[in-house]
Order: C-alpha cells, then sequence, then structure tokens
C-alpha cells in the first residue's frame, strides 16, 4: 500500500467538559518520521488513537491524503500500530503472530510465506521464527512488534512509546533499528513518546505538546536551539532560566542584566524594557573572568563532559556542563566561580514567556 500524507485540522477530543484534544492542525508530509512528545496528559496518546480510529473525533477532520477518515473503521485506514505493550498473542509462534494481519487481509495463501519471512529478516529475527512469546527477550518481542505492522505495509505506520519497557541501552539500539526501517521503507511514521532525547534522536520533525495543544512544530535542531516559548525551552533538555533586566529600546543594540553582570550586543525581535528571564543551555555556559559570581555545589563527572551545579549570588541554582576535553581538572566542590554565557546562544524571554529574541 502506498505511503501518503496525514492531514489533522481543528481536530477536537472532549470527555465531558476536558479537551483532551483542544483544536489541533498538523500537516505531516509523506513519508516522514513525524514524533508528538510532550508530558503524561498533554493529549499525545488520544491524538494517536483518534489518527489510527481508535478513538472518535468530536470536531474536526483527519486526512490521508485527500480522503477524510473521520468515519472510516479503524480496520480499513490501512494503518500499522506497535503499542507500548507488544500486544502480540502468547499462543502464537514469531511466524504465526507477524502473519496474522496478512490473514485478516485476506492475502493469498502462496504469498503470506514469502513475505512474513523479508518481514523477520528485516527485523533480523528469521532465526526465532517458530518460538513463542514467552521465548524471547523484551528486545525481541519488540521486533515481533514491529515486523507485524511492517509486513501488512501500511500507508501510515503509528507508534505508541514503543520502547518505553526496554532497558536504556537497548532502547538506544531499537530506534536506530526503527529509524533505519522507517528510511528504508519510507513509509509515513507518527510516533509518540514522552523521552526527549529519543524524540530529537528519530524524528524528522517534532510536535511538542501540552494541554491538548500544540506548543511548537520544527526540525529537532529548531526545536531544541530556537523554542518559541519557555515550555519547549524547559521540557526539551535542560535550560537554565535566570531572572534578568532588559534594556531594548534600541532594539538592534539591547543589552541584558544578571546582578553585576551585562551582556551588551543583544538583538531582539521588537523594543523591550522591563524584566524578563535569559534561558540559556549548560553547554552555553562557561567559567571565566567574568560573569555572574557563584559557588560549586557538586561536580560530577559524566565521561565526555563535567557537570556542575552551581549556586549563583542571586540565590538560584543552574547547571553547567564543562567538556572533558576542555577541562584541565574537575573544579573541586565548594570553589568561587564566575559564569559567563553565549550571547548568540541564549534565548531572551519577557515577563509573559514570550520569546524577545
Amino acid at each position: 500500500m502506498e505511503s501518503h500524507n496525514v492531514n489533522i485540522r481543528d481536530a477536537v477530543k472532549l470527555y465531558g467538559d476536558f479537551k483532551a484534544v483542544a483544536g489541533i492542525t498538523l500537516d505531516i508530509k509523506k513519508g516522514e518520521f513525524f514524533t508528538l512528545l510532550g508530558p503524561s496528559g498533554c493529549g499525545k496518546t488520544t491524538l494517536l488513537r483518534m489518527i489510527a480510529g481508535f478513538n472518535t473525533i468530536d470536531s474536526g477532520t483527519i486526512s490521508f491524503g485527500e480522503n477524510i477518515i473521520n468515519n472510516v473503521p479503524a480496520h480499513k485506514r490501512g494503518i500499522g500500530m506497535v503499542f507500548q505493550n507488544y500486544a502480540i498473542f502468547p499462543h502464537l509462534t514469531v511466524s504465526d503472530n507477524v502473519a496474522y494481519g496478512l490473514k485478516a487481509q485476506k492475502v493469498p495463501g502462496t504469498q503470506i510465506g514469502p513475505r512474513v519471512k523479508k518481514a523477520l529478516e528485516m527485523v533480523q529475527i528469521e532465526a526465532l521464527a517458530n518460538r513463542k512469546p514467552n521465548e524471547l527477550s523484551g528486545g525481541q518481542q519488540q521486533r515481533v512488534a514491529l515486523a507485524r505492522a511492517f509486513v501488512i505495509e501500511p500507508s501510515v505506520l503509528l507508534m505508541d512509546e514503543p520502547l518505553s519497557n526496554l532497558d536504556a541501552k537497548l532502547r538506544v539500539q531499537m530506534r536506530t533499528t526503527i529509524k533505519k526501517l522507517q528510511r528504508r521503507l519510507g513509509i509515513t511514521t507518527i510516533y509518540v513518546t514522552h523521552d526527549q532525547e529519543e524524540a530529537l534522536s528519530i524524528s524528522d520533525r517534532i510536535a511538542v505538546m501540552k494541554d491538548g495543544l500544540i506548543m511548537q512544530v520544527g526540525e529537532p535542531t529548531q526545536i531544541y536551539k530556537k523554542p518559541e516559548n519557555a515550555f519547549v525551552a524547559g521540557f526539551i533538555g535542560v535550560s537554565n532560566f535566570l531572572d534578568c533586566t532588559i534594556r531594548g529600546g534600541d532594539p538592534l543594540n539591547a543589552s541584558v542584566s544578571v546582578g553585576d553582570y551585562t551582556l551588551d550586543n543583544i538583538v531582539l525581535a521588537g523594543p523591550y524594557t522591563g524584566k524578563g528571564k535569559i534561558a540559556a543551555r549548560p553547554e552555553y555556559l562557561t567559567l571565566g573572568e567574568e560573569g555572574i559570581k557563584g559557588r560549586i555545589e557538586l561536580s560530577t563527572f559524566l565521561g565526555d563532559f563535567i557537570e556542575y551545579e552551581i549556586a549563583l549570588e542571586n540565590g538560584q541554582t543552574i547547571q553547567l556542563n564543562e567538556y572533558t576535553k576542555d577541562a584541565l581538572s574537575i573544579k573541586p566542590d565548594g570553589m568561587d566561580v564566575l559564569v559567563g554565557m553565549d550571547a548568540s546562544a541564549v534565548i531572551i524571554y519577557g515577563e509573559g514567556g514570550e520569546v524577545l529574541t
């Protein structure tokens, strides 16, 4: 089945007076790996289940290509689904589990064997074809679930937190496997996760969700480096938020102060003078000859970088990362330091949380 784009227009899902999905509009491109990312309860799984046809849509439309599918039953939407709990049949062998969807589609028997064999080879478990699920590890069971989703050649592949039950190392291996397979097959894929690192590593684009709404859509580098609001900046990776004073009567030559430390030559989108916040990633902070006065509370060696927890003189605590290759030694806890920042990499927010840079 040929893959296609997915278009969502003003989609709403109500549970009583509660809007689980509060009017979402998205355009997902054909062949794209698109991730819905957000904290628990933000509506990402509800939206995925609406696309799948497991949840009804209360208003708005969902289209596959040119066709609105609001009233199309789930089994006629041409989707493949991979669940968090794998949902494979315990009484069937690996081979029969993968063949199940083909039999449901009434694929001729002569085609089923070769297609199952190809799907098992794709996820590298062809040697396990005759085993039962209780004889498999978690990672192997997840590969069965993937093979079962791929074998029916869906037009859209939907994945709901598929790696959350695996240990950390296996999770990294499996996300690489999934990305390679998706690229090879070119299937439009919509993936749900609450894991920011997973989303950044696997996605072509990400929609960050909160309270049933989309907070930002963009490529992983855009989401990380140019968050459009304080929620996205705080949710994706680690951001330090420092109270600051902004003097931006001339937006092309603004200055921002944290205590006695001032960053000059900041460019703002428009004039702004008053209180605000600076958001700075730990890797964009430096220890040097000038900056905000602070004291190292805790030093943690993490291999490729050293993580410092620093208490500033204004009472705020921040995280600063210094890469091992740039550090002569680990600075001791209790050491007084000056924390500087890369003016080109910080983001300035006004009092209302709006982005000023």
